[in-house]
């Protein structure tokens, strides 16, 4: 498999200086692809998006506005989510977009407004997620004042942005500790987007209340509270996704709102197949269950695996499974295939490993494999 990194390429630094050059005849192109290049297939993604953006501070025009220009100049039609990706002739668009958003961000500090509008036509080709956070955290009041603007822009890109921009903490961004101590500036501009007509939106607020509950539990269940009543199938699916860390750790108030906050009655067993694995083999879990009481009851089911560490202990990492109900006596049989393939994000290690699942946030039942590492 192709690493991620690698989406951010010379070549595509090279393609990159063509467009550049083509909006600005006195953009120096050589310089760019050699500065941008300069050893990076060695580094890993942001470090390659780090240096891109440092080539591009070396050959654009000193000044701010011009330089946005020319970058505004070189980018492809925009197009939305479920559209096909422009012709690789048309303009700028795509990963490249990641180190022009980095360098908007760098030089627009002191020209915010400008540095907005730039944003504003760089996300419509990939994303300004990671680009608008810095402007958050120096510029709170003018940046809040233009989402609540763009809550309302025709381009589903520019409103995914209202939403994943101003994440708490998004994956590969920087920390918006302010958010993160108090998220209640966002709740407006999540609440005008989690109705959006496009899936694309709904789901960065899904993340975003997602990450306002690992601060703040109590306002993901106050929000999920006021609003799962009579919510659409669409709002509803949103509301189950950004519920998704408080049902895996078990929080009694989350779990009472999907209705599964009981115990549950009855007998599970889990079987493991095969008992001995190397890293990039799958695991097969097989869960038994039969229900006692009087009642239907209804399950949220998720497993976790206990990843060895360094020190020899253990570390649960929580995963989805199975929602359902099960009327009394009855019995079910639930298969999952889970996989130990090699992943940057996880580092395994050989030893025991312990997978147990979770009914409506208690432990009913575990089982043991053995990890090796060939």
């Amino acid at each position: 498999m192709e690493p991620f990194k690698n989406l951010l390429n010379p070549a595509l630094v090279r393609k990159a200086g063509v467009q550049l050059r083509a909006a600005w005849p006195a953009f120096d192109k050589a310089a760019f692809v050699r500065r941008a290049n300069r050893g990076l297939e060695a580094l890993e993604m942001k470090a390659r998006a780090m240096q891109i953006a440092d080539a591009l501070e070396a050959t654009l025009p000193a000044l701010f506005d011009q330089a946005c220009q020319v970058i505004e100049a070189a980018l492809a039609p925009a197009t939305d989510p479920d559209q096909p990706a422009p012709d690789e002739r048309a303009g700028l668009h795509g990963w490249i977009v990641w180190p022009l958003g980095e360098f908007v961000a760098r030089r627009g500090l002191a020209e915010p407004e400008r540095a907005l509008v730039a944003l504003h036509a760089l996300t419509q080709r990939l994303t300004a997620e990671f680009a608008i956070r810095p402007l958050i955290a120096k510029h709170p009041a003018l940046v809040f004042t233009t989402l609540q603007r763009w809550a309302r822009d025709p381009s589903p890109h520019v409103r995914r942005l209202v939403s994943e921009g101003s994440r708490p903490r998004l994956p590969w961004g920087l920390q918006l500790k302010a958010l993160v101590a108090d998220p209640t500036p966002t709740l407006p501009l999540l609440a005008a987007l989690q109705d959006d007509s496009s899936e694309y939106v709904r789901r960065s607020v899904a993340n975003h209340l997602n990450d306002i509950a690992k601060d703040h539990p109590e306002v993901l269940v106050q929000w999920v509270q006021q609003h799962l009543p009579d919510a659409s199938r669409e709002r509803r699916a949103l509301l189950k996704h950004a519920s998704r860390t408080l049902i895996k750790q078990g929080h009694v108030g989350m779990l009472a709102l999907w209705g599964a906050a009981a115990r549950f009655e009855g007998v599970a067993r889990l079987r493991l197949q095969p008992r001995r694995i190397v890293i990039g083999d799958c695991l097969e879990l097989r869960l038994s269950l039969r229900a006692g009481g009087s009642g239907p009851q209804a399950l949220l089911i998720d497993y976790a695996v206990h990843h060895v560490l360094a020190n020899g202990s253990t570390r649960a990492k929580v995963f989805k499974g199975w929602a359902l109900t099960l009327g009394p006596g009855e019995a079910r049989s639930l298969e999952k295939t889970h996989s130990m393939r090699a992943v940057t994000t996880r580092r395994y290690r050989a030893g025991r490993h312990i997978v147990d699942v979770r009914v409506n946030g208690q432990v009913v039942a575990q089982a043991g494999f053995s990890l090796a590492l060939e």
